[in-house]
């Protein structure tokens, strides 16, 4: 009970908040008109093609101030016809444009070049959406949004047909878009849509939206859009059945295999459909899906005591993904993609696909997913299915169901037949976005018939201008298994006797920031202020397993460069021998540990030709200390080419008789646009905990809208004499019909 005041930290917060009035929708309204002209996409305003058609031409600032008009003023006129939307933004500047790169779909190269972005809420829940995005350059990025945490969050692995030309002009650039009917989700009864634009102003390093709201929300948010009215209800898009093929021929050999003496060549054929069963319902299906063109992994040095798991690269299971991946808190996700198809880090073979995904009505949102694996050598073919819904209540506030079933479809031991996850979850979101509290309730199902199987607790946040807060509490009962989500801290190893064992546990985590903003506009700082976060675990019976208390202070500065100081405090009951530097040392004993350190984060101006950025921390560590540093260096050859280096070290050095060791972790990055269509992508990295050198190298050229044709090129050695472990290449064609 000593801990339960921790439950109110948030309750002050509720009850001395302040009233805000959300009237962005009423304030500003776009009337979009049919065209009847042929609208051209090429970059140039041609005769009578806009000039019938209304123009939005005050945009308020929102990035580093959310005060006055924008200094760099944008234009913006729509019209539609039977079968796309349109749009033509005209940027004003002084012609020093920053582009990044002309890699599409880049969410870093994006965001820090010159760019202007159209947000949509076509069913107007606030709670998802579309972005279409393009730079000064031409680069091109598409994005699915969705609330999470009471924000707007961006997913840019959303891929769909749209069209974009750009040009530049002595004081301004234009941008034209052309967005096909088909590709959106919408309400085909509906006149009135949210929407928004902000243009990306790099020169000032401003952000500006046609909606003016207060700046602790992005600038992305649904909840302070505009209304684009409709002078005729959209028609449901004509043509909603696409077909995607793909064929392969790939080479693969592992070396490591003593079966395999020469390159595995194969042809394989597969393809992806999309079926639109309504103007808000959408079906996609799979079949033979083929993921070699995706990201490789970036390497990592894990220096904790649990697993760390990688952010899923796969297009199928990334698409509309929020439906199913918001459930659960940060660290612990009752449905994880990457659990499907992925077993110990191996990849089994998909047979095939199905998600239905969308609106019912306005206020309810579903999502059904089903996909079968293969046999492949030692794991027998899985069905996995999961359905969830979303149902908006009082405005802004969402209630959802969450149901997911692992199961076995062929002969396989009992207590490995299925493993089931259910949940439901209700957040509450104040009309003006401040203030959102989640609770939940999960539970899993085993053959064996585990009791303890529970998940539940609450979290939210409250924000304003200059202060922010946040809270979280969760209880994990030590049977509550996810084995097609995320709960690395369920997991505890032993290292004597190599054995898992499960441990529920009680997660409090409140978090505190608070802004100063500068209100001098010669100025070089933006903003200054602290922030500290806390988390304390408790064991299943309530006693103590850890805390972790943190304090920093940050500034943001006008040229976009930032600075962090940090000091962390740690104290860890060890319930179990650890090892955590490698199992050729002794590991760590039984017993309580306290140790402190100091980082310093530093990022120079972002606009530079050469950017570059550190962290460095000292401090002890469990029975020793560690030393980090970690330096990356990027260059711009703008716009064609972006080339970086990182470099991560740890110094760890534990008691005598405990062991120390140096660990490296490098990686280069080389990103080339040689147009907006054709890009090569490169990543080499070193990583000496997981002794692994890899290389991978991606041509992607796209020749037609949405068809591409891909050359990949992947290889790892091992960094003990570098002998090579396995080397793939392989040609991908996919094309739209």
């Amino acid at each position: 009970m000593k801990y339960l005041p921790w439950l109110f930290l948030g309750l002050p917060i509720v009850l001395f908040s302040q009233n805000f009035t959300n009237d962005t929708k009423s304030r500003f309204r776009y009337p979009i008109k049919k065209t009847t002209q042929t609208m051209t996409l090429d970059g140039e305003v041609g005769p009578k093609e806009w000039e019938s058609h209304k123009a939005v031409s005050n945009f308020f600032n929102h990035w580093p101030t959310d005060l006055g008009q924008a200094k760099n003023q944008t234009e913006v006129k729509m019209t539609y016809d039977d079968t796309h939307v349109y749009l033509l933004a005209k940027c004003y500047d002084t012609e020093s444009r920053i582009v990044q790169s002309l890699v599409r779909d880049n969410n870093d190269n994006y965001w820090g070049s010159d760019n202007f972005s159209l947000v949509f809420d076509p069913i107007g829940s606030k709670q998802n959406g579309f972005f279409f995005g393009v730079t000064a350059g031409g680069a091109e990025m598409e994005a699915t949004l969705a609330i999470e945490e009471g924000n707007t969050s961006l997913s840019e692995n959303w891929d769909n047909r749209w069209a974009s030309k750009v040009k530049e002009y002595e004081g301004y650039w234009l941008v034209e878009m052309a967005i096909p009917f088909k590709t959106l989700r919408y309400d085909a009864n509906a006149t009135e849509w949210g929407v928004n634009f902000i243009r990306g102003d790099k020169q000032n390093n401003a952000y500006t939206t046609w909606t003016q709201f207060p700046i602790n929300f992005n600038g992305i948010s649904m909840n302070y859009m505009g209304t684009l009215v409709w002078d005729a209800p959209p028609k449901k898009a004509a043509g909603m059945f696409i077909f995607n093929p793909y064929s392969t021929l790939s080479s693969q050999r592992d070396y490591e295999d003593d079966n395999q003496n020469s390159p595995d060549t194969q042809i394989n054929i597969g393809g992806d459909i999309k079926v639109a069963l309504s103007s808000s319902l959408n079906l996609d299906l799979t079949f033979l899906p083929d993921f070699s063109n995706a990201d490789v992994d970036q390497e990592i040095t894990n220096i904790t005591r649990f697993n760390i798991f990688l952010p899923e690269q796969r297009n199928f299971f990334l698409e509309n993904s929020d439906i199913f991946s918001n459930f659960g808190s940060y660290d612990l996700k009752p449905f994880f993609s990457r659990r499907i198809g992925i077993m110990d880090g191996e990849a089994i073979p998909i047979d095939f696909g199905a998600r239905l995904t969308g609106n019912l009505t306005k206020n309810l949102r579903i999502g059904v997913m089903d996909v079968q694996t293969q046999r492949e050598g030692d794991f027998i073919p899985q069905n996995y299915a999961v359905a969830a819904f979303q149902q908006t209540l009082l405005k802004r506030s969402v209630f959802k169901g969450i149901f997911i079933n692992r199961q076995a479809t062929a002969t396989s031991p009992d207590d490995e037949k299925y493993s089931r996850n259910a949940g439901l979850e209700f957040t509450y979101m104040s009309e003006d976005g401040r203030f959102n509290n989640n609770v939940k309730y999960h539970l899993s199902f085993m053959p064996q018939g585990f009791t303890n199987n529970h998940y539940y607790g609450f979290a939210g946040n409250y924000t304003t201008k200059r202060f922010r807060s946040g809270w979280q509490i969760d209880v994990v009962g030590e049977n509550y298994i996810t084995e097609v989500g995320v709960n690395p801290r369920l997991e505890n190893y032993n290292a004597e006797t190599e054995e898992t064992v499960r441990l529920g546990y009680t997660l409090i985590n409140p978090w505190f920031r608070y802004l100063t903003f500068s209100k001098d506009d010669n100025s070089k700082i933006n903003y200054h202020g602290w922030r500290t976060w806390h988390m304390l675990y408790l064991n299943s019976d309530g006693t103590f397993n850890e805390t972790m208390n943190n304090l920093a202070y940050d500034f943001e500065f006008r040229n976009t460069a930032s600075l962090s100081l940090i000091s962390r405090y740690r104290k860890v009951n060890l319930m179990f021998p650890t090892a955590l530097i490698g199992d050729d040392f002794e590991p760590l004993p039984l017993g309580d540990y306290e140790f402190a350190r100091f980082d310093l984060m530093y990022s120079a101006d972002t606009r530079k030709q050469f950017v570059w950025s550190t962290n460095m921390g000292y401090g002890s560590f469990y029975n020793g200390t560690r030393l980090n540093a970690m330096l990356e260096g990027n260059i711009r050859f703008q716009p064609w080419g972006r080339f970086g280096i990182t470099y991560n070290y740890n110094d760890i050095k534990l008691a005598e008789g405990y062991g120390a060791n140096k660990l490296h972790l490098v990686r280069f990055n080389a990103d080339i646009g040689f147009s907006n269509k054709l890009s090569w992508k490169n990543v080499v990295q070193y990583n000496s905990q997981s002794e692994n050198f890899s290389a991978f190298s991606r041509l992607q050229w796209r020749y037609r809208p949405m068809s591409d044709i891909f050359l990949i090129y992947n290889e790892n050695h091992d960094t003990n004499g570098f002998g090579i472990k396995n080397r793939s290449l392989v040609l991908k064609m996919t094309y739209w019909l």
